[in-house]
């Protein structure tokens, strides 16, 4: 993997492309004119036709944490700063910012022309509401340790403090403030997050599932919801109201959502859609072809042991598995994306004071090896006082790249460990909800950076984060992560982060598969699509010639 992303780069992440079933008509040019007399001239929708794979979880912004959600809101809705084409936080509902000398206090500057698709303008009061209900404890967003970053956002989202004591405020109807519990460099990247949109507090007070349905939907982005066919496609329109309407190209975006990557390719094929994910059978032949696009990711496929059930309450037996496990042998024989084989959680790309990768620097963690990891089960039988293990259940959310590997990988238990695994998939509404509920005993995961720092994915696994998943828990691992969000010496945080990493690779609640890539085929009259590499897909400069 290229190293793309220079320090505190960043902002949040995407993987899997979004979508709609399409008609026969998709991927065409719909004719406005009818039928327009000979000679008469006709002018052509530009609409794109794309895969969102699955239905959104929320279009609520701080609700629906996945790319499924975040993908296509993302070109909904915009924050006080956006991804520019160079991966860098630009100017977006704010026209400019203030910071103050200790660096903990940010004044933003709405646009006047910053409106809602309404017509309604977006005010500071806006964000105000908005990032109050991220951070809000009633709601339980799984979003909110991302506001932790804001003076009393943590306290308050931990019942602990109130709604008036998180620093933030309207200075006046376009100047929203904002003070931080400590100086955070890559701040402004942490707000391109869809987590941090603004809400319309007025439509919001009037209908609370304002987000649910396109007829009450409003937006602030680069597009608008025409309509949403739950479950089966969705119609963006571009977004008469925007503030940067010029710059969209695009008339419609159709999003089909289906969830199986041969449906998509074929759908493709048919010219149902303008792009496509490349299936993993026929990635050897596909890989190498016209139009394919590789780009990097910031991001990891992993698998997560829940250390509340048998036998995985045992370090020892949670290596051994790991150990077990060939990644160089996934990314070769099943996924063939040209993903880089994950030996360590921390994915490549992130550069530190000193100059190097974090990667670079923390080397290889987590690397196969079957001899170890046979002897490993067997220290840890030994030490629960089993004569034979408890059965072994891997879950993955239903997807056919999710099968193969998780196929895979119990083939390799099999041989490397003489362990029968169980296989079990189920939907993703499902799988999500079971394994935040720690109902899993081994499933799958994917992480995509949120914000361009290593301590967006280890401060996943502090002990009470929505993000941990795994019932995990290790007083020093969360004494790093503090330290890594609140150190102002850089050498010294970059520190905290190695030995973080170092410590999660003993403990092993997780093991690493590959780190992510993008990789799709476009259509040729496709132009100007951004994939940010720790981020969201961007359609605002998307062109269909």
């Amino acid at each position: 993997m290229k190293k793309w992303l220079l320090l505190l780069l960043a902002a949040l992440t995407v993987i899997v492309l979004a979508a709609c079933t399409a008609n026969e008509s998709a991927g065409k040019k719909d004719d406005e004119g009818g039928g327009a007399d000979e000679g008469t001239e006709t002018t052509e929708e530009k609409v794109l036709y794309m895969n969102n794979g699955d239905e959104p979880t929320s279009f609520n912004p701080p609700e629906g944490f996945d790319s499924v959600s975040w993908t296509s809101l993302n070109n909904l809705m915009e924050g006080l700063t956006r991804l520019g084409k160079d991966d860098k936080p630009q100017p977006a509902m704010a026209e400019s910012w203030d910071i103050s000398e200790d660096g903990k206090t940010y004044t933003f500057h709405l646009r006047e022309n910053a409106n809602w698709s309404n017509g309604d303008p977006v005010t500071a009061g806006d964000f105000v509401y908005a990032w109050k209900q991220l951070l809000n404890p009633d709601n339980a967003f799984s979003t909110s340790f991302l506001g932790y970053f804001i003076e009393g956002g943590e306290a308050y989202n931990a019942g602990e403090g109130s709604a008036d004591d998180v620093a933030v405020k309207a200075v006046d109807e376009k100047t929203f403030e904002v003070t931080l519990t400590a100086p955070t460099g890559f701040f402004l990247h942490v707000i391109t997050n869809p987590a941090f949109f603004p809400v319309n507090e007025k439509v919001a007070n009037e209908n609370p599932e304002w987000y649910a349905e396109a007829d009450s939907f409003v937006s602030n982005g680069p597009f608008k919801l025409e309509s949403w066919k739950h479950n089966s496609e969705m119609v963006f329109v571009k977004n008469d109201q925007y503030w940067d309407k010029d710059t969209v190209k695009l008339d419609k975006i159709h999003w089909a959502m289906v969830n199986d990557t041969n449906t998509e390719y074929q759908m493709f094929e048919s010219d149902e859609l303008d792009m496509t994910e490349i299936p993993s059978d026929m990635a050897e032949q596909l890989i190498n072809g016209d139009n394919v696009i590789v780009e990097d990711q910031a991001g990891l496929y992993f698998y997560r042991f829940n250390v509340e059930k048998e036998p995985f309450q045992n370090a020892k037996i949670r290596k051994a598995f790991a150990l077990a496990v060939n990644q160089q042998d996934i990314v070769d024989f099943v996924t063939k994306n040209k993903e880089e084989a994950a030996k360590g959680f921390v994915s490549p790309g992130f550069v530190g004071p000193n100059g190097k990768d974090f990667r670079e620097v923390n080397g290889d963690l987590v690397t196969f090896n079957p001899k170890e990891a046979k002897k490993l089960l067997e220290e840890g039988m030994k030490e629960e006082g089993y004569d034979e293990l408890p059965p072994v259940t891997l879950t993955y959310n239903t997807d056919e790249a999710h099968k193969a590997i998780a196929e895979t990988m119990q083939g390799m238990f099999k041989d490397n460990l003489g362990v029968d695994v169980k296989l079990e998939n189920t939907e993703w509404n499902v799988f999500l909800e079971d394994q935040k509920g720690l109902k899993h005993q081994l499933s799958r995961s994917s992480f995509l950076f949120d914000y361009g720092d290593p301590v967006n994915f280890l401060e996943s696994f502090l002990t009470d984060s929505s993000m941990n998943r795994t019932g995990w828990s290790n007083e020093e691992y969360d004494k790093l992560i503090q330290q890594a969000k609140t150190e102002t010496d850089e050498e010294k945080r970059w520190e905290s982060m190695y030995k973080a990493e170092k410590l999660l690779a003993e403990e092993m609640p997780i093991f690493p598969v590959h780190y992510y890539n993008q990789v799709y085929i476009y259509k040729d009259d496709i132009t100007g699509i951004v994939r940010h590499p720790v981020g969201y897909l961007e359609l605002k400069w998307a062109d269909k010639k």
